[in-house]
């Protein structure tokens, strides 16, 4: 079935409008804004300053990181605990338990009796 290429072109022409009028909006509020700022763009090459930093806070900057790193290799490099294992005498004393319940569940499996059929019903033969 073929869509209404005419009714689409148009709906698309009235999104592009709108938004084309939002974009004017956002223009217009970004101006005023860096008018009050008293600046230009950001990307003018006035406004793009250069930070210098002197050696000295560059050689604390290095030490501070180089002592961080350090402390993630130590961590890194210190051996995992070993996992906790299970005693052979802790093994027997949970196999013995789980023995217990699951005979105390058959022994109450076989106190529960099969429902008697109704009376005058008779059970039909196999074939």
């Amino acid at each position: 079935m073929p869509r209404n290429v005419g009714a689409d072109r148009g709906l698309l022409a009235m999104a592009l409008a709108g938004y084309k009028a939002q974009l004017e909006k956002i223009n217009a509020a970004i101006a005023e804004i860096q008018a009050r700022l008293g600046k230009g763009s950001s990307t003018s090459p006035s406004s793009a300053q250069k930070h210098r930093m002197n050696a000295a806070a560059r050689k604390r900057i290095a030490a501070a990181q180089r002592k961080r790193w350090a402390a993630v290799r130590k961590a890194e490099a210190e051996p995992a605990k070993p996992k906790r294992r299970l005693s052979a005498a802790g093994r027997k004393a949970i196999i013995a338990a789980t023995k217990k319940r699951w005979a105390v569940v058959r022994k109450a499996a076989k106190k529960i009796k099969p429902v008697a059929k109704a009376a005058g019903q008779k059970a039909a033969p196999h074939k």
